[in-house]
């Protein structure tokens, strides 16, 4: 979600006069609201993250990974299904939903894959399935390429990692001064048009999903963290690592995915050597919150694959 999360109009009304400053929402508020279990925060790598792990332990594992400016409740609709029959780990990433800022302020990829390791390794999980969403599934398939051991299938929602305009290879991002200001200025309606552009129709976000996205991004320290992510990322070209990855691939795209586009797809169908690409209509880049009975139909078909 990260490429138009800039582009899109994120304060195209900042200068008027309704816009005030707003604060931070303390993380105790937010876990009286959003937090399962105390023991759902847990420590890893010096990180604290929030973790929900639900699903028989003994089933087979899946990780499920968020993307830019979202939470692990992205994933809601389709861990309600999938923990019947599988061991189901959704996270947030640091700094992002429950997840406090990473104390080392470090926000890469290499910094993620290290922190979901050593989670698997903590839940002595030999390997899993990993399903991703944008910076999520690059993520996933970044790990799945560097630690082949420590994947057994992929799933990769409209998944981020090539080049595009304001994304190139070997080039730091650098965040816009009105990004920055968010810090400072996030009224609830400038988060709706960068949400619903995620979104194929905009009917399906309800105001319930608007004021999570909303509550969370306003969690204390996390728009600080969304920028750091955002200004750490260096891309580097993908195919060389993508090309290495035997693992099964399940590629998930909307057809109206209006953020990173379903032409996309045929860059990784290029490389991957075991992948397949299924093309949801009528959704977006989110088609596990906007259509997540039909989305989940092709995952899985593919996890119950030998």
């Amino acid at each position: 979600m990260i490429r138009k999360f800039i582009a899109v109009t994120l304060f195209a009304l900042i200068g008027a006069t309704a816009c005030a400053w707003t604060p931070d929402i303390p993380r105790e508020e937010l876990a009286a609201e959003f937090l399962d279990a105390p023991n759902d925060l847990k420590e890893v790598s010096g990180a604290i993250l929030h973790v929900r792990d639900t699903g028989p332990r003994d089933a087979e594992p899946l990780i499920l990974i968020h993307g830019f400016g979202a939470s692990l409740h992205t994933w809601e609709a389709w861990a309600k299904v999938l923990e019947r029959d599988y061991r189901v780990i959704r996270l947030d990433l640091p700094g992002a939903g429950l997840s406090p800022p990473d104390p080392t302020n470090d926000y890469t990829d290499a910094r993620v894959i290290s922190l979901l390791l050593q989670l698997m390794k903590q839940n002595d999980l030999g390997s899993a399935t990993l399903i991703g969403n944008s910076i999520g599934g690059r993520i996933a398939w970044s790990l799945a390429a560097k630690h082949p051991d420590k994947v057994t299938k992929l799933v990769l929602v409209a998944p981020d990692g090539f080049a595009s305009p304001g994304f190139q290879y070997g080039v730091k991002t650098e965040a816009p001064a009105i990004f920055h200001a968010s810090k400072y200025f996030l009224p609830r309606w400038a988060v709706r048009p960068n949400l619903a552009a995620a979104y194929a129709d905009t009917e399906n976000l309800s105001e319930e999903t608007l004021d999570r996205y909303h509550k969370f991004l306003l969690a204390t320290g996390n728009r600080g963290a969304l920028i750091e992510r955002l200004e750490q990322t260096v891309l580097t070209d993908p195919v060389p690592r993508l090309k290495t990855i035997n693992a099964p691939v399940l590629l998930l795209w909307g057809e109206k995915d209006g953020l990173i586009p379903v032409s996309n797809a045929q860059d990784y169908l290029d490389v991957l050597p075991n992948a397949r690409l299924v093309v949801l209509p009528n959704s977006g880049h989110l088609p596990m919150e906007e259509t997540p009975e039909i989305s989940l139909v092709p995952v899985l078909e593919f996890l119950e694959e030998e």
